[in-house]
């Protein structure tokens, strides 16, 4: 059953206009002040869930993004400062792009950080998405196949690192140690200082094509996986497929366990509110992901119209409406998110995580509230409450 509330925040700034009538996406450019104001927003989202008593706040590891949509170059450090203004929310790597680290280093940082925060850090891989980001950091990219082998390299580095006291990989991209003599003997293995507080190391990673080889790599390494946003999530495609690999695998998980469901949401008095209230930043939405490949559904055609101001209608770009009746997006009241939840808790039995994001660019004032919404509304549907927990001792 669901009882581990989540969200993922990928560092947007409060904006000034959104929408489709509003500035397109590759025109927005913002102050260094302006971009810098996402640290102070980043504080106050992750105190207001842990005073509601959300599980994990997730972050999104992204760069050069002076459109001021996902500005947080490194979520490792931000998880240490935020472990330190909160009491017991944990701070997930959402992730951690691992072809723009080498992975040794990410293996290090992760496990200071996890010493920081006295294991409040949650890791967190993912092979990346924005050419502009992953390609100049030397790492490929638009080579889908080279991208994902490097990453698995990368992956199977920073568990031997965290598993070991000491060892050593021989891979098409890294030779650990490097062969050189030290201090008079033949260097053959390392060990990584520090090691994290919690072993094994809890790890979560974007499930998107739900390809076999994709999930297999996952399940070898105990991986569990964030299923989000897009429409092909709600058929059950993938949460299916994580299902049956695993258990192919030698597992025995039920159809959800092990994974977290996304659902863009939104909440207000009235359904019909929600839904005006969230169209502006559904829209900025698409003019961001659309061209990523991140709106299912979507055409060529569509994604240049959505690249300009307004005409939308008139090139048939996919409505808001269109993404609710599929269920990967949610306007409503907050009973009415409670039932659209349980009725995921009916499809998915084994799935204790729900991960429920406000849609990109909204303001922070109206983020933390919709935080507080769930937090006091909906989430002690799903918990029982204290004075139940006192009689059951």
């Amino acid at each position: 059953m669901i009882n581990k509330f989540m969200t993922v925040y990928a560092g947007h700034i409060d904006i000034p206009d959104h929408g489709q009538d509003a500035t397109p996406a590759n025109d927005r450019r913002y102050s260094n002040n302006e971009l810098a104001s996402v640290f102070d927003k980043t504080e106050a989202i992750a105190k207001s869930m842990d005073e509601c008593g959300y599980d994990t706040l997730w972050l999104a590891e992204h760069h050069f993004q002076h459109e001021g949509y996902e500005c947080l170059p490194n979520i490792l450090m931000c998880a240490v400062h935020l472990a330190h203004v909160t009491k017991q929310l944990r701070i997930g790597c959402g992730f951690n792009i691992a072809p723009m680290w080498h992975p040794l280093r990410l293996a290090e940082d992760y496990a200071t950080a996890d010493i920081l925060t006295k294991g409040r850090t949650v890791f967190g891989v993912g092979r990346g998405y924005h050419t502009r980001e992953v390609e100049t950091f030397g790492a490929p990219m638009m080579d889908q196949d080279a991208n994902r082998e490097l990453f698995e390299e990368q992956v199977e580095i920073c568990f031997k690192a965290f598993n070991n006291e000491s060892f050593s990989h021989e891979g098409k991209h890294y030779t650990i140690p490097a062969r050189v003599p030290y201090r008079g003997y033949d260097l053959k293995e390392l060990s990584l200082v520090p090691r994290p507080v919690n072993l094994p190391v809890e790890c979560w990673q974007p499930v998107v094509s739900a390809s076999r080889r994709g999930i297999e790599f996952m399940v070898k390494h105990g991986i569990s996986g964030m299923v989000g946003g897009g429409a092909a999530t709600m058929a059950e495609g993938p949460i299916q497929t994580y299902q049956q690999v695993a258990n192919a695998m030698g597992k025995n998980l039920k159809l959800g366990e092990g994974l977290a469901l996304g659902v863009s949401f939104y909440l207000a008095k009235t359904r019909e509110q929600a839904i005006r209230e969230m169209l502006p930043y559904y829209e900025e939405h698409v003019k961001m992901f659309a061209p990523l490949g991140f709106v299912p559904g979507i055409t060529p055609p569509q994604i240049e119209a959505v690249a300009r101001r307004g005409g939308w209608a008139a090139a048939g770009v996919p409505t808001l409406d269109h993404y609710l009746k599929l269920g990967s997006w949610f306007a409503g009241t907050p009973d009415d998110l409670v039932t659209h939840l349980k009725s995921f808790e009916e499809r998915y039995p084994g799935m204790q995580h729900v991960n429920l994001s406000p849609p990109l660019t909204t303001p922070k004032d109206r983020i933390v509230e919709q935080y507080r919404m769930v937090g006091e509304l909906v989430m002690p549907h799903f918990r029982p409450r204290p004075a139940v927990q006192a009689a059951a001792q």
